[in-house]
Parts: structure tokens; C-alpha cells; sequence
């Protein structure tokens, strides 16, 4: 038997497409999206310039657009979208289960609450953790709120260890949970990259270590982190040159300070989805020291190409993806030595091994085990 499975989403998101294909070919997928996303609004989301994604993210799917009625249409706040419309469309639909991506939105509880009248069985798939999480009253206010609000779903497709941790803490059953892990287009950026290696675009130098730092300029990414760890490097002989792929704030603060240390380093910019291999294939090292990620999509772009990688231990893609002395290494957050020492072994690693193991250990996080987590949990919740 073949089920029908529905998916609301608040709009269209990159990471989203390749599991959506692979889903499509599992089972009756339709997909719904909440808000239409303009150029504008991806500035507004911490990109710091407007822009449309340029790789295809539609096809290979059943999708339509809900009207989001919402004031103030928008797919950062509560409120900013609101789309009735999802209750007939469950109504009508004769689904044999549903999947919303989180709790942050109105438009999520409407699925929800229309799954429930209409028994559909309701899945969530999100990747907060623990270690995110704020101290104090309003913790403890969670700690006997949220088991009840986790009761409306019936199943959790969780995404990585840390993501199963904190729903095995708010009293989620273990028969609930099924795996469905936070990935990436493993043969996209693979393909793209070594395509990238063999134009000669990213001829590794014989000296010079790359780092690359890929992601918004922003204050919880600590992107600063980066470039004082690499002065400490290059105060011990290493010879650096170091990438920063994407844009936000902190550019000016970056700029002078890596300037004031004599560090080489190229601003690209914001780098839409088709040029990132290249960045990838041009790099020895993906750096990530966020104090604020509850995963980390990026490792995965970074490891699809072959990249290892070093990320601070708040980085929730940390237990999955990097293992250390394998794949890469981990460091305590704010620890600048410890991210120089971190960034030092990996660079010194043999990286025909490192390969290896990256290849190996990003199998695992793909398109096809993300979908058959969905389709698990779906059948799963038929019996």
C-alpha cells in the first residue's frame, strides 16, 4: 500500500528539497507552504543582502502555496504565519500521515489541531537540544509545560543524538522516536566539488593552510573566534589563508581586526547554493564556533566534499558528524587556544585517511535515510 503523506512548511528551504525528492519517491507526497519568502526577507533573516536561491528547489515534489492571511506575513515570528486553509486541505486530504517541522509557527498548530479532529496521525521533525536551553525559572516552567504540549504529536522524527537527548528528557516514549537525520545533497556538493578539484580552480597549495568559515556574519556564529585563533597560529609559524563565505553585521569588525593582525583573508561575500563546492574543494579545513547552532548544516556541505571539520562543543551536529582524530575535532566554546590547537591537528592529519573516514561517516546523513525515517515513522504509526 502506498500512504499518503502531507507536509507543511513555512516556504520553500534548500535542505528541505533533496529529502522532499527522495520522500516523493516513497510514498503520495504533498507538500504545502505557508509563506511565500521574498528576497527581502532572506536579508532580513541575518544574510544581510537580498536574494533568491539559484539551484532548483520545486521540482521533484507535489507542492502548493497556502494564502497566509497574517498581517504581518512572515516566517520568523508566531504569528507571521497564518494559514486556514491547512484544516481543509487535512480535512480533504485522506492522508495517512502528516509532518510539520517544528512548534514555531501558528500555521504548525493548525496542522496539528486539524490532524487531531480529523485523525491523522502528526509528526514533528525539529533539532532543539538541550545544551540550548535557558537556566532559571523559565526552564523549570518548561520542565512541566512542555511534556503536555509534546503529547499533541504522535510520532518524532528526530534528527541527531542531541535532538533524541532532549525529547527523551521531556518524556517523549523511545517507540515514538525515528530517526530522520539532518542532511544535505551529498552527491550535489560531492559531484560539484570534484569538479571544482579537476578544473584546477582549488590546486592545493604546498604550504598554505585554508580555512573556510561558511555562514552569516553574525554574533552567535562567532566568526570573530576564527581569526584569533588563526593569529595565534600564525604566531607560531603556520602559514594561513583564510575564507569567509557569507555576509551579516560583523563584516567592518572582521575586517579591521584581521587587518590590525596581518592575516590573509578573502571576503567573498554572500555565495548563493550553486558556488559552494567550489568553496568547499578550495578549503583544508570548514571552521564552525557558534555558540548558538542546533545543528550545523554546513559540516554537512563540508564532509559531502570531503571537508573535515572543526566545531565548538555547543554545535549540535557535534556527536554525529565529528569524531575526533577522524573527521575532524571539537573544542569548548570561547576557548580560542583550544580552537588554534583544535584547527592545528586537523590541518597536520593525513588527509587521505581523513577522507576515509568523512566518506564513511556522511553516509549516514542523507536524503534517502532522512526519507526512509519519515516513511518508518509514518508506517509505524499505522499499526
Amino acid at each position: 500500500m502506498t500512504l499518503r503523506i502531507g507536509f507543511l512548511i513555512s516556504h520553500p528551504i534548500q535542505y528541505w528539497t533533496p529529502i522532499l525528492r527522495e520522500l516523493d519517491k516513497l510514498c503520495e507526497l504533498t507538500v504545502y507552504f505557508a509563506h511565500r519568502q521574498t528576497a527581502e526577507q532572506q536579508a532580513h533573516a541575518g544574510f544581510g543582502v537580498p536574494f533568491e536561491w539559484d539551484t532548483d528547489i520545486m521540482s521533484g515534489y507535489r507542492s502548493e502555496f497556502l494564502t497566509n492571511v497574517s498581517r504581518r506575513p512572515s516566517s520568523d515570528s508566531f504569528w507571521g504565519c497564518n494559514t486556514p486553509g491547512i484544516v481543509e486541505k487535512i480535512a480533504q486530504g485522506r492522508f495517512d500521515a502528516f509532518v510539520v517541522p517544528g512548534w514555531a509557527l501558528w500555521s504548525y498548530w493548525q496542522a496539528v489541531f486539524a490532524c487531531r479532529r480529523n485523525g491523522v496521525p502528526i509528526m514533528v521533525r525539529g533539532d532543539s537540544q538541550l545544551i540550548d536551553e535557558r537556566r532559571g525559572p523559565l526552564r523549570a516552567i518548561k520542565q512541566i509545560v512542555f511534556p503536555s504540549i509534546l503529547r499533541c504529536f504522535d510520532g518524532f522524527l528526530y534528527v541527531g543524538e542531541r535532538n533524541r537527548e532532549y525529547l527523551l528528557h521531556y518524556g517523549v516514549a523511545p517507540r515514538r522516536l525515528f530517526f530522520s537525520p539532518h542532511c544535505v545533497d551529498n552527491d550535489a556538493f560531492r559531484s560539484g566539488s570534484e569538479a571544482a578539484r579537476q578544473s584546477g580552480g582549488s590546486t592545493r597549495q604546498t604550504r598554505t593552510a585554508r580555512i573556510l568559515f561558511a555562514g552569516k556574519l553574525i554574533p552567535r556564529k562567532r566568526p570573530l573566534d576564527i581569526l584569533r585563533a588563526a593569529k595565534l597560529l600564525q604566531d607560531r609559524g603556520m602559514d594561513l589563508d583564510i575564507t569567509f563565505a557569507g555576509s551579516g553585521q560583523l563584516g567592518e569588525e572582521l575586517a579591521s581586526f584581521a587587518h590590525s593582525a596581518g592575516l590573509s583573508v578573502k571576503w567573498r561575500g554572500f555565495v548563493n547554493q550553486s558556488e559552494m563546492p567550489a568553496m568547499y574543494a578550495a578549503a583544508d579545513v570548514v571552521v564552525l564556533p557558534s555558540q548558538s547552532d542546533t545543528w550545523g548544516l554546513v559540516v554537512n556541505e563540508a564532509m559531502a566534499c570531503g571537508v573535515p571539520a572543526v566545531v565548538s562543543d555547543i554545535v549540535g551536529c557535534g556527536p554525529d558528524l565529528v569524531v575526533p582524530g577522524l573527521t575532524g575535532e571539537i573544542f569548548p566554546l570561547g576557548d580560542i587556544a583550544a580552537l588554534s590547537r583544535a584547527i592545528e591537528a586537523v590541518l597536520r592529519a593525513a588527509p587521505e585517511g581523513q577522507r576515509r573516514d568523512i566518506a564513511a561517516r556522511i553516509a549516514a546523513y542523507s536524503p534517502a535515510a532522512a526519507a526512509r525515517g519519515i516513511l518508518e515513522g509514518a508506517v509505524r504509526l499505522q499499526k
